[in-house]
């Protein structure tokens, strides 16, 4: 599951483009986070105005009823995580058309923007960033999921 970004809506927030939704469930879309080979991520808005990750999967693998099966089954799994180092599932419709996650959204460079801008990390914080990442990834194991797309472009720092 990807999912994070914070309330600081600065990093790596895009432009809507024309075709996007700018409404999904009740959170109004206010930019593009990334896209991926499922679907793409954006920032939302809950009603309250708190910043959400909005994640929207692709309508060619929504008509799959097999991934739909699969995209539903992590999205339970998912909402039973509750760890550090792993986004909040905040709400979700598997079922809906097309079907979406939305996590909280949290702050912060991705690892590849970091490196892209200011180099190698320190040996030190390569450590500590690898136990980090150890701890998160332990506890969706433990709930039975595989991430799927870790990648330096999804660790949020």
């Amino acid at each position: 599951m990807s999912g994070g970004r914070g309330e600081d809506a600065g990093f790596g927030v895009q432009p809507l483009q024309p075709g996007d939704p700018r409404l999904v469930g009740e959170y109004e879309l206010v930019g593009r986070l990334g896209q991926g080979g499922m679907g793409t991520v954006y920032l939302g808005r809950t009603p309250s105005g708190r910043a959400v990750a909005v994640k929207i999967i692709r309508a060619d693998f929504a008509g799959l009823p097999q991934l739909r099966k699969r995209f539903a089954a992590e999205v339970r799994a998912a909402m039973n995580v509750n760890a550090f180092y792993t986004a909040a599932v905040v709400d979700a419709d598997p079922e809906g058309d097309p079907p979406w996650l939305v996590t909280a959204y949290i702050p912060g460079p991705t690892l590849t923007a970091a490196v892209d801008g200011h180099g190698p990390l320190p040996p030190d914080t390569v450590r500590l960033l690898g136990a980090h990442l150890a701890e998160g990834l332990a506890a969706i194991h433990k709930k039975g999921l595989v991430h799927r797309d870790l990648k330096p472009g999804n660790v949020i720092l």
